[in-house]
């Protein structure tokens, strides 16, 4: 059967085109029921049982449940419990739900492709008996309603006059549908039909628990009585921003104020401030809302002190806000309110659950583990159980009437405290995908064992015979780079830089791309690595592991003693690395002058053009700067920290890192050249002026003026900035420099101007990735543009198109920055597992001054902290112990101790642990020592010496004994337990971290 579809539509010139559109109906469309005896078995393999059991009491006969989109998009936690099977998913609600939310129809499609949860699709779309046409004055919505209850009818007749005899039991048609009108009209017709919640809440006694995973979206409080300002309508909103009253933006909330956040409002430098419950006006992080500016008048400073929502569950009820600190007019900022909601960012929320002091309650406050989000009100029967339990709640609605958003449980993670869980924690919470690799993905996997043909050697350079190594940290398997330098008969010097071609294994399109285009980064824990591919190229067929032919990509230069360029090719190559050898190794190599083999003679060469490199690249402008870096010492066994230090650099890193910033940088040069448009490129915003505030102030008052006109005055300035008394001084303000920059970004050439392109950090006019595709999605894209420019493989629509690629780059930097935080919040809960049950007294440095703290930073261990001076509403800690704060001269006094910035003090690091949810480390003074504040020196006290002096970048080398904590004992130890070393490093140009990456000056490279 055939319909059609006729209309008229006008064309850009003005001419009118008729339009016929053809729709097919067929009436041997199979309904998927065991139960049917009518229709031939489809093509779908899902077969619904003949005679389902009764989940629900409500209708205690055997039943099909048939969903409204509603549902779907609603009550998804619920459909993916195993309870739930025998379901018909409509064709009109499945396309309603793709359009409507994609994240929803993922996960919906992987339930359809799971045979045991027995989802059926119906293509009611073109049944003849259950199509229907949008009648005159119908919207979209209500003919979708109609259609989903035309096709429960169908239904309900089709599989009673296939049954056969007529004594015969038969399924019957359950429709779950959350509206309202949609029920009350499929009641008229005779059919059966309720609410989700209706259903579950009458659910058999086994799957009584369920009820906890019901979306509490159309939750009625107990109090009608509204705390908020209700929120403008879109249309109110769009006429808004159009007459330039009201603007839009991401809201940001502040981990260290509940109550006040920022909204980053695009064309405007300063982020607006939003302060006091009133004005956030129920918006989460992350929400894009609607503002309305404040009068100037009524602007405020940011809070300098810290406010955390303590109360355990106060009602719903709104006590005034506490009065912020009031500052001088010229410190105030830009103010605003929310007054409209764009579009919501919620997800699903890691944390803890409150215990209720009402006996028997089944209301609950839910504490999220990121302090940026609101607590959460849910309703649980299983909370006996939940609170010893990391779980997951995902927030349904927030209404007028609620102090919290309302919100649902979704499953529990394990015990609290415990490493396994808490690993799952972060990488949920920084939305992490960590699943195993699919079928799909592993089937695009080559097959063992894997060798190199001789049509492979035909299409590529061999460069077997050439002396090439690979350095790198100790114990990496992910090794994409190695390295060659030989003198030429002309006397210029060949350098080689190999990096292994992913791209070869990766074609495009397939699905082991789009997982890595998905995942965009590996991502580096302190005892675990989640790998953007699967381990066979990650570890083994793409490392460039010694003694073995691998493929690479290979970009060769001919240089002169002064490093100058004067040739560089690129090609897909053969290559077999002499030796794989770690930084230390090759620093030994370089060291060694009784060792002139080739590979010493290479890495020497190697060695002494990076140097020539690296003098260029600053010469140039380009910012030396530094970080926090540490690394752990973990039992092999149980992965557990038992030592931690700061980590020291080789001549060998930078030797690696000039090379592979060489690379990127002619790849860069190579790819614009050929793809002007579609290259995809890495730049470096220069930071605002008003972002070195902090670290002009603090040299100030240390006598040194930084100049931040420029990224060469800027380098300049802080290569002067040295004190003779203090050796861990110009390395604390490079710190405090590398927190004024922006983030480095992916683009794509075509979306900016030229002078855009420009990194600032690293001096370079123009950059990319290019040097590790293993852990890198951007890289492999970057393969692809070089491969074909120089004609080693073709090119492909999806490669060229500007916009689809501009999209891909907004994933990358998203999923770069995720994976940034998540390997900091690694660092930090192993920091918490070494500290537990145990304090130490370490030299620290004072960074900064406030108002009523120091901040300070233990090079030992790359720590940060506060020890706090004044109490919440700056009272004196301790009787008697008295500190002012003098704002000009950003010092601290107490009695004759007079406190500045970059001042060596000594303090204890312990562990409170007294907040499951938010463990901290805890700083305490111990010298210089004031009495009755003071905490007294320990018996590990000869571990506080201060750092050694050093050239460049001074780190302590002294260490106390180390000593394993009780707690993080296993009952049977082998007397020579192995330990292997973890780092925790910044991000290197083609380098593999072998654990993390938490430093904050690997953003912008």
């Amino acid at each position: 059967m055939l319909t059609n579809k006729v209309f008229m539509k006008k064309t850009k010139r003005g001419n009118i085109l008729k339009i016929v559109r053809e729709h097919y109906l067929r009436d041997d469309i199979w309904c998927g029921s065991a139960a049917c005896r009518k229709c031939t078995q489809g093509e779908n393999g899902i077969l619904l049982d003949a005679l389902p059991e009764p989940v629900s009491g409500l209708f205690p006969f055997s039943h099909y449940l048939l969903l409204d989109t509603n549902v779907i998009l609603y009550q998804m936690d619920l459909l993916e419990e195993s309870a739930l099977r025998n379901v018909i998913i409509l064709n009109t609600v499945l396309d309603e739900v793709k359009h409507r939310s994609a994240l929803v129809y993922k996960r919906l499609r992987a339930v359809l492709a799971t045979p045991a949860k027995k989802f059926y699709t119906f293509v009611n779309e073109h049944h003849k008996d259950t199509y229907a046409e949008r009648m005159p004055g119908e919207s979209a919505n209500d003919r979708n309603d109609r259609m989903i209850r035309n096709a429960a009818l169908w239904y309900e007749q089709h599989l009673s006059s296939g049954s056969g005899k007529k004594a015969q039991p038969r399924p019957r048609i359950v429709l779950l549908s959350d509206d309202a009108d949609n029920r009350s009209k499929a009641v008229q017709l005779g059919l059966n039909a309720c609410s989700a919640s209706e259903y579950m809440k009458a659910a058999k006694q086994e799957y009584a628990h369920l009820v906890d995973k019901i979306s509490q979206r159309d939750a009625v409080g107990e109090s009608k009585d509204p705390l908020f300002p209700s929120h403008l309508t879109a249309t109110q909103i769009h006429q808004g921003i159009k007459n330039a009253t009201l603007m839009q933006g991401a809201f940001l909330a502040s981990r260290e104020n509940f109550l006040e956040g920022y909204v980053r409002v695009e064309g405007v430098e300063k982020p607006v401030l939003i302060q006091g419950r009133m004005n956030l006006n129920r918006a989460v992080d992350g929400d894009v809302v609607a503002i309305e500016m404040l009068p100037e008048s009524e602007w405020k400073a940011p809070s300098d002190v810290v406010l955390v929502d303590e109360q355990n569950d106060p009602g719903d009820m709104i006590e005034p806000d506490p009065t912020f600190n009031e500052k001088a007019q010229a410190e105030r900022e830009p103010t605003g309110r929310v007054v409209g909601i764009i579009k919501r960012k919620w997800r699903q929320y890691c944390g803890i659950l409150l215990p209720s002091h009402i006996q028997g309650s089944t209301r609950h406050i839910f504490v999220p583990a990121e302090r940026k989000i609101p607590r959460i009100r849910i309703e649980t029967r299983q909370a006996a159980t939940l609170l010893s339990q990391r779980i997951i709640v995902a927030i349904d609605q927030w209404p007028r009437h609620s102090r919290y958003p309302q919100g649902h449980f979704v499953r529990a993670l394990g015990p609290i405290g415990s490493k396994e869980t808490e690993n799952e924690v972060i990488l949920l919470e920084h939305d992490v995908p960590h699943a195993r690799f699919s079928e799909d993905v592993l089937a695009c996997l080559p097959q063992l064992p894997w060798v190199i043909t001789e049509e492979d050697l035909k299409r590529r350079v061999d460069l077997r015979e050439l002396t090439i190594c690979s350095v790198d940290p100790p114990g990496c398997t992910d090794i994409d780079d190695a390295l060659h330098a030989r003198r030429l008969p002309n006397g210029n010097i060949e350098v080689g830089v190999h990096i292994a071609d992913v791209s070869h294994f990766i074609r495009p399109g397939n699905a082991m791309d789009r997982e890595a285009a998905s995942r965009a980064t590996t991502v580096y824990l302190v005892d675990n690595r989640i790998d953007m591919v699967p381990e066979l190229l990650s570890s083994n067929l793409c490392s460039l592991r010694g003694g073995e032919e691998r493929f690479a990509f290979s970009c060769v230069w001919e240089l002169d003693d002064e490093a100058q360029i004067k040739h560089v090719k690129f090609h897909k190559s053969v290559i077999k690395s002499k030796s794989a050898l770690t930084y230390e190794q090759a620093q030994l190599i370089i060291d060694d002058a009784k060792q002139q083999n080739d590979v010493a003679v290479s890495l020497r060469l190697l060695n002494k053009l990076s140097k020539v490199l690296k003098q260029r690249r600053t010469d140039n402008g380009a910012l030396v700067l530094a970080s926090p870096e540490i690394r752990f010492q973990v039992d092999s066994e149980t992965h557990d920290p038992i030592d931690v230090k700061a980590k020291q650099m080789l001549e060998t890193n930078s030797m690696v890192e000039e090379f592979m910033l060489l690379a990127n940088v002619s790849v860069a040069e190579k790819i614009e050249q050929e793809f002007p448009e579609c290259a995809m490129l890495r730049r470096h915003p220069c930071p605002p002026q008003n972002n070195y505030e902090p670290l002009i102030k603090a040299a100030k008052h240390q006598g040194f003026d930084i100049v931040t006109t420029s990224g060469k005055q800027l380098a300049t300035s802080l290569d002067e900035a040295v004190k003779p008394d203090n050796p861990y001084f110009n390395t604390m303000l490079r710190i405090l420099a590398t927190r004024c920059m922006m983030q480095a970004v992916y683009f794509i050439s075509g979306t900016l101007q030229r002078d855009e392109f420009f990194h600032y950090g690293l001096a370079a006019p123009i950059y990319t990735h290019f040097t590790s595709p293993i852990r890198r999605y951007a890289d492999i894209i970057v393969h692809r543009l070089l491969a074909a420019c120089i004609g080693a493989d073709s090119t492909y629509p999806e490669l060229l198109d500007k916009k689809l690629n501009s999209n891909l780059c907004n994933n990358l930097n998203y999923r770069n920055r995720m994976a940034q935080y998540a390997g900091r919040a690694s660092v930090a809960l192993h920091t918490h597992l070494f500290f537990r049950n145990r304090s130490e007294d370490e030299q620290a440095y004072i960074l900064f001054i406030r108002k009523n703290a120091l901040q300070v930073l233990v090079p030992k261990y790359g720590f940060e902290g506060t020890i706090y001076v004044t109490g919440k509403n700056n009272e004196e800690i301790k009787t008697g112990v008295r500190f002012v704060y003098d704002e000009e001269e950003q010092t601290q006094r107490c009695g004759k101790v007079v406190f500045r910035a970059f001042d060596p003090v000594t303090v204890r690091l312990s562990l409170d642990s007294t907040n499951v949810q938010h463990e901290k480390l805890v700083f305490e003074l111990v010298e210089p020592f004031i009495e009755g504040f003071s905490v007294p020196r320990t018996a590990n006290a000869g571990a506080t010496e201060a750092p050694p002096k050093r050239k460049g970048d001074p780190t302590p080398t002294k260490t106390k004994k180390k000593t394993k904590n009780a707690k993080l004992k296993r009952p049977t130890v082998r007397k020579h337990t192995q330990r292997k070393a973890v780092r925790i490093r910044p991000q290197i140009h083609g380098q593999r971290p072998p654990a993390v990456r938490i430093c904050e000056h690997q953003y912008f490279k």
